[in-house]
């Protein structure tokens, strides 16, 4: 439990978006007050759109931040700040989020999931709620997370906010092709944006796949974990193999060298899903299918 903050309503602030701006309990209160508190693993589904990532901000909407402010509604001062998995950028969106949160509570876990739901925005969904160990950490235990991207090959009214159309054509194959090299552990540093949290910018890609399904274009990446806005630069340059203008020579320079080159190619947030977060003893997804028909 080391490092993690403890929250009372007193201590929270409300500002605009529905964020808030907290100190954390003493040490000495952070000890006598986790003793009574149960543990709760939520599984999270939400539409990015309207919000400005995962992780709260004083002065944006964000998921976490909703959820909080959710919580806050329900437990009032028993409960104890929220922790996901990882965090997803501005206008990303989740089939699945994990998160952890501690409250004193005697409510059984379906009660707590139609509470929240209650108070949550439309776009944001709490799946489910399992009591869960206290040792339970939705971040650090992860072992893999799973993306889809979304490339539309025509224009749709209703799937906009799902997917990035792309009116060129592309070369499927070439695109297959080059995704494989990917694969393994690279340092991805040309892929992020820098970020102080991060320690390494070396990351693990356990598989990518990449299938045609109608006018879609599925590309879904496994890895241990993703750093800034990573995945969407894969697909970015994906793109542009598949447009001729990059090739598999361009992708092994920039896993190679640190360039601000792909950068320029970050594909949308719109098209981009958080699948799954794997924990010991589950499995990774299997068949790839599309998130939207068009």
């Amino acid at each position: 439990m080391r490092g993690k903050k403890f929250y009372s309503k007193e201590q929270f602030k409300s500002k605009p978006g529905g964020q808030y701006k907290s100190k954390p309990f003493t040490a000495e209160k952070r000890k006598t007050s986790n003793q009574n508190y149960s543990r709760f693993k939520l599984f999270i589904e939400y539409e990015g759109t309207r919000y400005s990532g995962w992780q709260k901000q004083e002065n944006a909407k964000t998921i976490q931040g909703s959820i909080l402010k959710a919580a806050q509604e329900v437990f009032g001062d028993a409960f104890i700040d929220i922790q996901g998995s990882g965090r997803t950028d501005s206008g990303v969106h989740a089939l699945c989020q994990v998160a952890h949160f501690d409250v004193k509570t005697v409510l059984a876990p379906e009660i707590i999931r139609m509470k929240l739901n209650d108070m949550l925005p439309h776009d944001i969904t709490i799946l489910e709620v399992e009591k869960t160990s206290k040792e339970f950490h939705a971040r650090h235990d992860a072992t893999s997370r799973s993306y889809v991207y979304q490339i539309s090959r025509r224009r749709t009214a209703f799937g906009k906010n799902f997917v990035w159309w792309i009116k060129d054509d592309l070369d499927f194959k070439k695109m297959e092709s080059a995704s494989k090299l990917f694969l393994g552990m690279n340092n991805y540093s040309s892929f992020s944006d820098d970020d102080p949290t991060e320690k390494s910018t070396k990351v693990l890609i356990d598989d990518v796949q990449i299938k045609e399904d109608g006018d879609l274009i599925l590309i879904r990446i496994i890895g241990s974990h993703f750093i800034w806005k990573m995945v969407r630069r894969i697909v970015g340059i994906l793109a542009e193999v598949g447009r001729g203008r990059k090739s598999d020579k361009d992708i092994l320079f920039y896993l190679n060298n640190k360039t601000n080159e792909p950068a320029k190619f970050t594909a949308p947030p719109s098209g981009l899903f958080l699948e799954k977060v794997t924990y010991k003893g589950e499995s990774i997804p299997e068949e790839l299918t599309s998130l939207i028909k068009i």
